[in-house]
């Protein structure tokens, strides 16, 4: 059985600087051999480094050993059609990168690599990158959901033109995102400048990866709050025994300057120190996955289950997930961590649903 072949998708919304990134990937002088699969060609064509151009197929080869394909069809038979190519010793590539269109939802080109078991058995979904232009971002996330859903489905963000705005700006539009998303790490990447190591190879859909949620999601009650738009703790209090000080309030609010702002894209994380009951779980997230698996966009965890001395880790996209047995619980106490993004969620309802599991 050959390697599995990483695979990055990239998407951002137009203008979001996703080709001058790709260009950067393309002709950097890195070792990698990168299959790149664009569903459409951008104003700003990435021809400076071609050296042979394939028109049939509409294949270029680059100069660092890099190629790049078109396709404006079906992503099952571009990737297949590439693995054949690679495994008849026509072109050579050992990972690929998928640039979306910039108004794509990125939640059925992830499917595509658990929904088809050809594509499953030859290649592996490493990471969701998403760019998020700073000078538009605000307009763009208010008014169009696919940018929205963009960043709800992100394992990295980037932001990108950071230099066209303040630093104040840009601090705003990282707590909107951290509110919208708190799983990615989010940089700052002017004119494609990233190391690479913050694009390839970040296990985003890896069940054993490391559970990321940023500390200062966790910390947001810390946030100074509105005084005309409070956030009704006290009806949380009868689950917050369960879940610590942090699962049962609604990050999803719009904190500091986001009052004006209405994200259908939110967040918002379970915490218990106490075991979850296997079956009661399994029914629950059976139900939720039912009626509200398109509305999910990413969820992740690491559970206390009770009865097992190790880490179970869970992760989906909208109906699609899996769950596998981690590491033993050695020098730090056990407990559960879950992070749900997703559109207009009923939050409370899954709360308190989660906690009504616990052992």
């Amino acid at each position: 059985m050959s390697k599995l072949i990483p695979v990055t998708i990239l998407t951002g919304f137009l203008g979001s600087g996703k080709t001058t990134l790709l260009k950067r990937i393309l002709t950097e002088q890195h070792g990698m051999k990168i299959a790149v699969i664009e569903n459409e060609f951008g104003e700003e064509n990435i021809d400076n480094e071609i050296l042979v151009q394939d028109g049939r197929e509409q294949i270029v080869q680059m100069s660092n050993g890099c190629i790049c394909c078109t396709i404006r069809g079906d992503l099952v038979q571009a990737l297949s059609d590439l693995m054949t190519r690679r495994d008849a010793g026509e072109v050579n590539f050992d990972r690929v990168v998928i640039e979306t269109t910039g108004v794509a939802n990125p939640g059925p080109v992830a499917q595509t690599f658990f929904m088809d078991d050809e594509i499953a058995s030859r290649y592996l979904l490493d990471a969701v990158i998403t760019l998020v232009d700073a000078k538009h971002a605000h307009l763009q996330l208010d008014k169009q959901e696919e940018a929205q859903r963009q960043v709800g489905f992100a394992d990295a963000i980037f932001i990108t033109k950071s230099d066209l705005v303040s630093e104040a700006e840009v601090a705003d539009l990282r707590h909107r995102l951290l509110h919208m998303n708190p799983r990615a790490p989010i940089r700052q990447a002017n004119f494609g400048d990233t190391p690479i190591d913050t694009i390839f190879d970040l296990r985003g859909f890896n069940l054993n990866a490391k559970l990321e949620i940023d500390p200062e999601f966790l910390s947001a009650d810390d946030h100074d709050h509105d005084d005309d738009h409070d956030h009704g703790h006290d009806h949380n209090h009868e689950h917050d025994e369960h879940c610590g000080t942090d699962c049962g309030h609604d990050h999803s609010h719009d904190h500091h300057h986001h009052h004006h702002h209405t994200d259908h894209i939110a967040s918002f994380v379970f915490r218990s120190d106490k075991p979850f009951h296997y079956g009661k779980l399994e029914e629950f997230l059976s139900g939720i996955l039912a009626v509200y698996g398109e509305k999910l966009l990413r969820y992740k965890g690491v559970l206390y289950m009770e009865g097992v001395d190790r880490k179970v880790v869970f992760q989906g996209v909208h109906q699609l997930m899996g769950s596998d047995v981690g590491a033993k619980w050695e020098d730090e106490t056990p407990g559960t961590k879950m992070v749900f993004i997703g559109v207009d969620l009923p939050r409370d309802a899954i709360l308190k649903g989660l906690a009504n599991c616990l052992a």
